[in-house]
């Protein structure tokens, strides 16, 4: 779980502008030790997201399985859900509760809630708790139609001397929804980052061409494990417009627009909706 929170916090002050990366390489072909490998991390928004997507609205169920096995025959599974929406002028809104930490003095599950409104310019996250929302500018950046920012490798800077290919795997029916996949293998060769033999990592992605965004993701490497994104009970009707509203009597606090997610304006300068 702090790793999670650990990741949704770099991922929020990176993005604020929908996944952090799916597993692949780290960056400049360095090492991690076992459990530490990249990791989705708990995904604010998603593959997709990066861009505003209108006319095309939905709603549905986002999960996240990692797997991980262990050289001693152990094996470490991680799990998250979160709900997501997206309305026809492409704004999103994803919910995600944090379950109790074990051995944590608070016993109470946690739900963080963040907003993107490409029409308003703004990004909120809100924590029902203690009925807090926290504004920010919202930038965007440039996608490609499987969510990879462009000129990157599935998670950073592709090791030196890596190579790629990728092949068409058609059309699909994923989770009801007709989808194009793709799948990258991405192999690393012997010596590259200390490797005796090539590491290849396998990456397939299925995108929904009436949604714009991928509805699985699957992504295999062996040095960090296996990892599945997917959407389930896809509803591709216009969600609440509330959703993507602050709720009344919440207290807004307001990030200066800064390089880097700026920061908190002194106590005080919150407003009430």
């Amino acid at each position: 779980m702090k790793r999670f929170l650990q990741i949704s916090g770099l991922f929020c002050v990176s993005v604020l502008g929908l996944i952090a990366q799916p597993p692949g390489p780290p960056p400049h072909g360095g090492r991690m030790g076992p459990g530490s490998g990249p990791r989705f991390g708990f995904m604010p928004f998603g593959p997709g997201m990066e861009t505003t997507i209108t006319g095309a609205p939905y709603s549905a169920v986002r999960s996240v399985e990692m797997i991980q096995k262990l050289a001693d025959g152990n094996t470490i599974v991680e799990r998250q859900q979160s709900n997501v929406y997206r309305d026809k002028d492409g704004r999103v809104r994803v919910e995600h509760t944090f379950p109790a930490r074990p051995g944590s003095t608070n016993q109470n599950a946690r739900t963080v809630i963040n907003i993107l409104d490409p029409v308003a310019g703004a990004s909120y996250m809100l924590q029902p708790g203690d009925m807090t929302a926290r504004k920010s500018t919202l930038h965007t950046r440039p996608a490609t139609s499987d969510g990879n920012m462009p000129n990157r490798g599935p998670r950073g800077d592709r090791p030196g001397g890596s190579q790629a290919q990728t092949e068409n795997l058609g059309l699909q029916t994923i989770n009801g929804i007709a989808a194009t996949g793709s799948r990258t293998t991405q192999t690393i060769p012997a010596g590259t980052i200390g490797n005796t033999q090539p590491i290849q990592i396998v990456r397939e992605v299925w995108t929904s061409q009436d949604l714009k965004i991928p509805v699985m993701i699957k992504t295999s490497d062996p040095r960090f494990g296996d990892t599945v994104m997917q959407l389930t009970n896809i509803l591709q009707t216009s969600p609440d417009p509330s959703l993507f509203q602050v709720p009344a009597g919440y207290t807004v606090q307001s990030f200066s627009d800064r390089p880097g997610g700026g920061r908190m304006r002194p106590p005080g300068t919150g407003s009430k909706q």
